[in-house]
C-alpha cells in the first residue's frame, strides 16, 4: 500500500512560486489536500491534487487551538489516513506532529527528495529561486540541504 501525501498551504506556495509544483506529481503522482488549503492558496490546482476533507471535525477544531485552519485540516487527514505523508513547513505544526506520531516533512525535504530521484540535477537553483520569495530559510537548514543532496 502506497503512502498518501497530504500537502499544506506552504509547499504548494513556494513551489507554485519558484516554478517547481510538479515536482510532487513527478515524486508522488497524486497529491492530496484540504478544502481549507484550496481556499488558503487561492488559485486553481492541477487535477492531480485530490481534496478530501477530514471527516472528524472536532479533531481540527482541537488542531486549530495551536496551529491555523489549514495547517489543521491537513493535520486532521493525515491522523485519520493510516499510511500518510504530511508535508508541513510551520515549526509548531511540525512539533505537534512529531507528538503525534503522523509522518511528516517540509517543502526542503521534498526538493531533496527530487535530488535523490534523479528529477532535479541541483536544489541550489530552487533554493535561490525559494530566497527570492517570502519563505524563510535559515542558514543552517539551508546548509542542511545541500549535505543531504550531497551538494
Amino acid at each position: 500500500m502506497s503512502k498518501t501525501i497530504i500537502s499544506d498551504t506552504s509547499c504548494f506556495i513556494v513551489l507554485s512560486k519558484t516554478g517547481q509544483l510538479d515536482l510532487l506529481h513527478q515524486l508522488f503522482g497524486n497529491i492530496t489536500t484540504t478544502p481549507e488549503i484550496v481556499e488558503e492558496f487561492g488559485e486553481k490546482l492541477p487535477d492531480w491534487i485530490e481534496i478530501v476533507a477530514a471527516k472528524d471535525i472536532h479533531k481540527r477544531h482541537l488542531f486549530e487551538t495551536q496551529v491555523d485552519k489549514g495547517e489543521a485540516s491537513a493535520m486532521a487527514l493525515a491522523f485519520e489516513m493510516e499510511n500518510s505523508l504530511l508535508i508541513i513547513d510551520d515549526y509548531k505544526a511540525r512539533k505537534l506532529e512529531h507528538t503525534l506520531n503522523i509522518d511528516y516533512t517540509g517543502t526542503i525535504g521534498i526538493i531533496i527528495l527530487a535530488k535523490q530521484k534523479g528529477i532535479i540535477d541541483s536544489i541550489k537553483p530552487i533554493l535561490a529561486k525559494i530566497k527570492e520569495t517570502n519563505f524563510h530559510i535559515s542558514a543552517e537548514l539551508e546548509l542542511q540541504a545541500l549535505i543531504q543532496a550531497k551538494e
